[in-house]
């Protein structure tokens, strides 16, 4: 029987789903493990993908895990700003094996202090604001840098869940749980970064950002100078 492992993924509104639910599947068949989804309160949180997930634990209830994992979405400047959120990741990160992170989660390890000095990945999109929080923006879908794991956008938090699985348990048990969710991607189209997608497209996906989060690196620029990060 593998050793016990907690998993502790942070959970607040307007969360990319898909960068909580996608490892944490993954990260579920490590073997001997239990998984919270923690957050401020019990009630539901509300996903962008517009459907509520439920929190298992409160900050209060979970003091200390092995592994905790911060996904990103439109809510992350929100809970950047958030004192108490802030102050939960720093205190379950002094004792975690693994802190790590999916997407724009990066950014809010970065505005805890929990990646001054270290390598990083993102969402392509807000990569290189991680250096406003004295991290070095690393252009890769799984960057390791000592016990700090984080992941590029929403579909890399897969890649960063089996890539951590192996790092735990070995390659021989993260292939077998790749293999377990046949995950053999295949997309359909050649466009999944902005050095493949068209002009267009990239675009497009800005005025997206800017509609539903208008003024975002500004945004974040202003609560890393708040937090007395120098540019």
């Amino acid at each position: 029987m593998p050793d016990p492992l907690h998993i502790a993924f942070l959970l607040f509104p307007d969360v990319t789903q898909l960068d909580l639910t996608g490892p944490a599947q993954v990260l579920s068949r490590l073997g001997n493990v239990s998984l919270d989804l923690v957050a401020k309160t019990r009630d539901p949180v509300r996903t962008d993908a517009m459907f509520d997930l439920l929190p298992t634990a409160t900050f209060d209830r979970v003091t200390k895990t092995d592994i905790v994992c911060v996904p990103g979405g439109f809510g992350t400047a929100a809970a950047m700003e958030d004192a108490e959120t802030l102050a939960w990741l720093r205190h379950v990160a002094e004792g975690a094996a693994w802190v790590t992170s999916v997407c724009t989660g990066s950014l809010l390890l970065g505005a805890a202090g929990l990646l001054r000095g270290y390598r990083a990945g993102c969402h392509w999109g807000s990569r290189e604001q991680l250096a406003w929080f004295g991290a070095e923006p690393v252009a890769e879908r799984v960057v390791f840098d000592r016990n700090r794991v984080t992941g590029g956008g929403v579909t890399a938090g897969i890649d960063f869940a089996l890539a951590l699985t192996a790092a735990i348990r070995g390659e021989a048990h993260a292939r077998f749980v790749q293999l377990s969710l046949e995950y053999d991607p295949a997309p359909p189209f050649d466009c999944g970064s902005p050095e493949r997608a068209d002009a267009e497209t990239v675009a497009r996906y800005r005025a997206m950002v800017e509609r539903f989060a208008p003024g975002r690196a500004e945004k974040v620029k202003g609560i890393a100078e708040g937090l007395g990060f120098q540019a």
